[in-house]
């Protein structure tokens, strides 16, 4: 029988940690937390020319802002479309910063009415830059009100109700509209007509990924080595977003248990704490994966019954978990339900049914 007397040295040692932090933490002064929220919004490139990835978008749009500012007006309306996280946002930031001018933020679902789409529009300077995130959301009153403002930059603003309503044009200033969207099918084809230039943005290459990431390193004042930096690479799902916040969670390992570089095995271990696997999939993915295979022998599967086995919304793993598995392939969406792939059995360490490899139409 124990005393636990040979638990006592491990735990003096995580109240030692306990108490460090919390030292650490009741000396940061508000000025050093502006100055950390000041480095993380400097993680966007302000430039074209600093804009790592999307070669052909980035020749496209430099091309359209030169020749505008060659013209001395306002260049056509940009539709940026592509999954989360890819840099919608930050091409709308850079293209103001190229034309020099200021740039509204705002996105489709906060615009309900019309008349809220006016009191942004009718206060624009000349050649000002309107960013509308998930464009594809605005309701259709302000959506019809926008065509005639992209084409001959004029609002009609109707007084009255009824028979006796008028509508008066109200001149806006000409300006440029950058419109992002995720999800471009749900776009009406007269508000994507109205786009002089349309991107897509694709998914980075991890080259492309570890040049964003030691970027982002020297920006935060972490010691990364390459290989570390190529391991979050790995692990970053071809995203931006995504590589620089695992970057400042493997930061934030590297500066308690550690001496704040980053290395390789430093960066595994951070990565395994935090649950993202060597290929990028994190805890709700591995989770919907393993309930398709072990809890139905691979599917098919309903997706409501999927999200009731891993205690999450439909939706949620629809949206956030499906569309990586899928591009993995590791599981395949079919007319009868969600099934994993050979790929997805073998993730896992399970040997591939025959019947799987014996049925490629059930993937039709």
């Amino acid at each position: 029988m124990t005393d636990g007397s040979d638990a006592w040295p491990e735990q003096a040692l995580a109240r030692a940690e306990e108490a460090e932090l919390e030292a650490r933490r009741d000396v940061v002064s508000p000025l050093a937390e502006a100055d950390e929220r000041a480095i993380e919004s400097a993680l966007r490139p302000k430039r074209l020319d600093d804009f790592t990835g999307q070669a052909r978008v980035r020749e496209q749009l430099s091309l359209l802002l030169h020749s505008a500012l060659r013209r001395g007006r306002p260049p056509d309306h940009v539709l940026l479309s592509g999954p989360p996280g890819l840099g919608k946002t930050t091409i709308a930031m850079i293209i103001a910063a190229e034309l020099g001018t200021p740039l509204r933020i705002t996105s489709g679902p906060a615009i309900e009415r019309s008349g809220e789409l006016v009191a942004v529009l009718s206060t624009l300077s000349e050649g000002e830059v309107v960013f509308i995130d998930e464009i594809h959301r605005l309701a259709r009153p302000a959506e019809e009100m926008l065509y005639l403002a992209m084409e001959d930059f004029r609002v009609d603003v109707v007084v009255g109700k009824g028979p006796g309503a008028t509508a008066i044009p109200l001149e806006i200033a000409p300006f440029t509209l950058v419109g992002a969207t995720t999800r471009a099918g749900l776009l009406p084809a007269p508000l994507r007509d109205r786009f002089g230039f349309t991107a897509h943005l694709d998914f980075y290459m991890p080259d492309e990924l570890e040049c964003i990431i030691r970027r982002s390193a020297g920006l935060l004042g972490v010691t990364i080595a390459d290989d570390a930096a190529a391991e979050l690479a790995g692990r970053s799902r071809g995203t931006p977003r995504i590589a620089n916040r695992l970057l400042r969670r493997v930061r934030d390992y590297a500066e308690v248990r550690a001496d704040g570089v980053v290395t390789r095995e430093l960066t595994r271990a951070a990565l395994e704490l935090y649950e993202v696997d060597e290929h990028g999939l994190d805890r709700l993915d591995c989770a919907v994966l393993d309930a398709l295979v072990r809890r139905f022998s691979g599917g098919p599967v309903g997706l409501s019954t999927l999200a009731v086995a891993v205690g999450e919304e439909a939706e949620t793993v629809e949206v956030v978990a499906e569309p990586f598995l899928v591009r993995c392939g590791l599981l395949a969406r079919t007319p009868r339900g969600r099934v994993a792939t050979a790929a997805g059995w073998a993730h896992l360490g399970l040997p591939v049914p025959a019947s799987l490899l014996e049925s490629p139409s059930l993937f039709d």
